[in-house]
């Protein structure tokens, strides 16, 4: 702890749990400091990095009472939170309440609570902000919280100032903000003003970053890494100015290793670099020790920085090495043993392979690769004979043999003789001479385009008492049939043909193809060239300059052309609104495949851009360059007047004139807005209105002059801080309408039905109107209720007439007629009377018969008397269905029978009866009918329900009638 070892006793608040570190009972004053972790064994020693253990903590706020504030009323007004003494000094989060607990205050754009200082800002004051305020502070440790909230401060408000004053940014954020890779950063910024001014964000000297957060105060960028540093800027605006603020933001980083030590063994006597390389900012420093001990320079040993040098290494320097970068941010290890050997040589774990075949007339290599430390010197003999360099023999300074240009009289026994101070030691091993492999059928260089297939044929002979392979390798590379995608595979599975074969050929199979046949002794390698043609590949180093409104200027690198020439090139852009590739307009129209640049025109001005280039030729439309850097396009003055110009309704004395917002393609610059001209129709001066913002779709101009419903002419043109733009066709548009003055009259209610009326009337002279007529609303209502709990039907356009439905049967009912329009109901017509007919019997007709006499059916039942609360019968009505999919056929009748025709295949029939009259139609009976060689009669009263009743006749057949209800049917 803090440098010092811990004494670990028995009876002490610190215990050792499996290497943990175990605290009883923490306490701030003895145990606040930094911790390392110290382990040891028999080859050396090691420390851990830096733990440090602070004691979190929050305090009460000041017990004094806060001063009261008092501001004019639509003035902004900031109330200072002075948060108690805490830890850690970023652990907080700030609310803030209004009266009383919990009514917390929320950040609804007109209000701002810091989370850096706890202060609240609120833009422009209102009545409804009076009351006391208190700072509410909570801090946050691991899963525990503690929240103090402050002494109550009282705003007061003034007389109303109605007057707008331009932005003011009182909540800013440092010049400097500093942060490390990887951490959120937060920058605030909250302006006072009438109207609420709207915070912008933006980068001054790069591209807005896609890991931006922007909520109007407060802009985030999450992971910051070090393409966000830079200079930022806030821009408080509203419609009677803007304000800005700037600051930086300057990203750290944490010590990272980009190369570290690892554990080593090496030879006594002999020489070690060790390097240790991070990364980080501020850069950071490094430092050594050995057996967590510091290491500095000494005797054979020198520590530079990152580097550690040992000369002529000596057993003793074996041990636990660590390397420390570290700078303000943190600190990072690195660890490593060091083994110093001292060996005599030893053949057991590499001898001298014992069977050695060589091709004859090639090369053979023979390693001798013996274990000691130091380095052994090495001999080497055939037979009894000691081998010095010659032509053909060649020892390295590693002890390897090289015989070359092999003949028969090279077989026999070679032995490597090694030795140091430490001792000797020697290996032997038998060469054995065969026939060399030759490439008998080489392949042949081709010239193919993209998608068309190709062997490349390899033949050879080899010795016949050993096994050939064939590989081969594109560009020095072999290749690996397995990973291919089917575009490889070998041709043939004979043993001395290793033909290959390549299918659906691409520009990436181009080059040098290598065929090598193999044996365990010797190889012999034929190449060849394929040349692939196709697209050509992508353009590179795209460049943006003269950057106008509507044109820049476009430059690239040729690209490779892939064996056929370029022929032109294409553009290609998008925008920030849209993440899809369109081809541009550009000057020249045709890019020749010779050229390197071009202007690309018909941009859109104040548009972010990315471009990339594209090269064709014969064989089609290569990939596309990489993008290019994000641009913007110069400011212009609109060139597109806003469309959907239109308007009306609103309350009476208003002009309300609408719009569809300009997207931001048409907006050509900032500050944008749109100008409004009107004018009554047949003035001759015209009105102006400036609307800022882009977003707004509407104007509403009061004047007490304005009559209801009279016609403007209208027309709107878009601005922004270059200029204005040209104006749209004139509109007409009207003023807010008031409802009908005139009501309908002549009004006639007739009835129907028992259930029905039909309601007539003469219209309202349009001369009347003080708008748009859209129909006439009905009101009925039974006599004895009042109007105002009367039904209403409504019609739409300028129908005079209505029918009306679900009254009562026998009911007296006052009807009126009324205007209306999007103002509301005009005045009601005087009110006239109607009755509804008394309801049809319920009885259905009874005793139902039938008779057939050729083509014709006579049915028969007994006539329905009307009781004395239903209306009079004056027919019946029969509904005929030859069977169940067929349509049905209406008839009627005055009297209680009817002849109807059948067709000569007639077999069966539904038949429906019911009554008819003033009142409406009645309850049905209903009869299936079946027609056999006899009569047959059945009768059934069904105005009571009753169960379903089944005669059966006998004649010369059978006849079944079953006799049953609709619903029942």
């Amino acid at each position: 702890m803090n440098g010092t070892e811990l004494k670990l006793e028995p009876d002490s608040r610190y215990r050792l749990v499996a290497g943990d570190l175990v605290i009883s009972n923490p306490m701030k004053a003895k145990d606040s400091g930094s911790y390392q972790c110290v382990a040891s064994n028999s080859r050396g020693t090691v420390v851990s990095r830096e733990a440090s253990l602070r004691f979190g903590f929050l305090q009460e706020f000041s017990a004094e009472e806060r001063d009261p504030v008092k501001i004019t009323e639509g003035w902004g007004v900031m109330f200072t939170c002075s948060p108690p003494p805490h830890y850690p000094g970023k652990g907080l989060s700030y609310r803030w309440l209004l009266n009383e607990f919990p009514n917390f205050i929320p950040a609804d754009g007109r209000r701002f609570i810091s989370q850096t200082t706890g202060n609240l800002y609120i833009a422009k004051t209102e009545a409804s902000d009076l009351g006391n305020y208190s700072c509410f502070a909570t801090s946050h440790i691991d899963f525990i919280t503690k929240s103090v909230f402050s002494k109550f401060s009282r705003l007061s408000l003034a007389a109303e100032d109605s007057r707008q004053f331009p932005p003011s940014i009182k909540a800013r954020f440092p010049a400097d903000t500093y942060a490390l890779t990887g951490q959120v950063v937060t920058l605030e910024c909250f302006a006072f003003g009438n109207p609420v001014p709207r915070i912008k964000w933006r980068k001054l000297d790069g591209p807005q970053s896609s890991k931006w957060i922007g909520s109007e105060p407060l802009l985030q960028i999450q992971h910051a890494g070090f393409e966000d540093e830079g200079t930022y800027e806030c821009e408080a605006e509203n419609a009677k100015g803007k304000d800005t603020h700037q600051g930086r933001i300057i990203i750290h980083a944490q010590p990272d290793w980009l190369d570290v030590i690892s554990d080593t063994e090496a030879d006594i006597g002999s020489d070690l670099r060790w390097s240790c390389v991070a990364s980080g900012k501020p850069r950071p420093t490094v430092r050594w020790l050995r057996d967590g001990q510091p290491l500095t320079s000494q005797n054979r040993i020198e520590v530079s920085g990152g580097e550690l040098r040992f000369s002529k290494l000596v057993l003793e320097d074996s041990g636990m090495y660590q390397c420390v970068a570290e700078n303000k941010h943190g600190t990072v290890y690195a660890s490593a043993e060091l083994t110093v050997q001292a060996l005599a040589p030893d053949f057991r774990l590499n001898p001298v392979k014992r069977l050695i075949p060589a091709a004859r007339s090639g090369k053979v290599i023979i390693p001798c690769q013996p274990r000691a430390a130091p380095k052994a010197t090495v001999l080497w003999t055939k037979g009894t004979e000691l081998l010095v360099n010659s032509s053909r023999v060649t020892i390295t300074a590693d002890g390897t043999l090289i015989l070359q240009n092999i003949s028969k009289s090279d077989e026999g026994k070679y032995t490597c003789f090694a030795e140091n101070f430490m001792g000797k030691a020697n290996s032997t091993g038998i060469l054995s001479v065969r026939d060399a492999t030759k490439i008998t059928l080489a392949p042949s260089s081709a010239d193919i385009n993209v998608g068309e297939n190709l062997t490349l044929q390899c033949h050879a002979s080899h010795d016949p008492t050993m096994d050939l392979t064939f590989t081969w390798s594109l560009d020095d590379f072999p290749i690996d049939f397995d990973k291919s995608e089917g575009h490889y595979r070998r041709a043939s599975a004979k043993e001395a043909i290793g033909d290959l074969s390549i299918s659906n050929a691409q520009l990436r199979h181009s080059g040098r193809y290598t065929c090598t046949a193999q044996t365990v002794v010797d190889s012999a390698s034929e190449s060849a060239t394929l040349t692939v043609r196709g697209p050509p590949g992508p353009p590179g180093g795209v460049v943006v300059r003269d950057i106008g409104d509507t044109s820049v200027q476009l430059s690239w690198s040729r690209g490779f052309d892939n064996h056929s020439p370029i022929a032109r090139y294409l553009i290609e852009a998008r925008t920030l609104l849209s993440n899809q590739w369109k081809q541009m307009r550009t000057n020249p129209v045709n890019i020749e495949g010779n050229a390197e640049t071009a202007q690309v025109v018909n941009l859109i001005p104040w548009m972010d851009y990315e471009f990339r280039v594209l090269a064709s030729n014969i064989l089609g439309i290569g990939e596309p360059s990489l993008p290019s850097s994000k641009i913007r396009t110069k400011e212009a003055a609109p060139t597109v007047a806003p469309s959907g110009l239109g308007g009306g309704g609103g309350a009476p004395n208003e002009l309300i004139i609408t719009w569809t917002p300009t997207l931001r393609d048409y907006q050509n610059g900032d500050g944008f807005g749109y100008i409004v001209s009107f004018r009554r129709k047949g003035s001759q001066a015209w009105l102006r209105a400036r609307v800022p913002h882009a977003e707004s779709l509407h104007f509403v101009y009061r004047n007490e002059s304005i009559a209801p419903y009279t016609p403007f002419e209208v027309k709107i043109k878009a601005y922004n801080r270059k200029g204005e733009g040209p104006e749209s066709l004139t509109a007409i548009v009207y003023s807010a309408e008031e409802e009908p003055k005139a009501a309908p009259y002549r009004v006639i209610a007739k009835s129907v039905l028992s259930s029905e009326m039909d309601v007539s009337w003469e219209p309202v002279e349009q001369g009347e109107m003080t708008g748009v007529l859209l129909g006439y609303e009905i009101r009925y209502w039974k006599d004895g209720d009042k109007e105002e709990a009367a039904d209403r039907v409504r019609t739409a356009g300028l129908v005079t007439s209505a029918h009306v439905t679900g009254l009562n049967p026998n009911t007296d009912y006052h009807v009126s007629v009324r205007a209306y329009n999007r103002a509301g109901t005009g005045p009601p017509s005087p009110a006239t009377n109607v009755t509804t007919t008394r309801p049809p019997p319920k009885r259905p007709p009874g005793n139902i018969s039938w008779s057939f006499s050729g083509s014709t059916v006579s049915i028969k039942w007994d006539p329905v008397v009307a009781k004395a609360d239903e209306s009079a019968v004056t027919g019946y009505k029969m509904l005929y269905r030859q069977d169940s999919h067929s349509a049905p056929t209406l008839y009627l009748a005055s009297k209680s029978q009817i002849d109807i025709p059948i067709p000569e295949d007639f077999t069966h029939a539904f038949v429906q009866i019911r009554v008819t009259g003033p009142g409406g139609d009645g309850t049905p009976a209903e009869v299936h009918i079946l027609r056999n060689s006899g009569t047959s009669m059945m009768v059934e009263d069904s105005g009571t329900r009753p169960a379903p009743h089944v005669v059966v006749v006998t004649t010369n057949s059978l006849l079944l009638v079953a006799l049953v209800s609709s619903l029942e049917l």
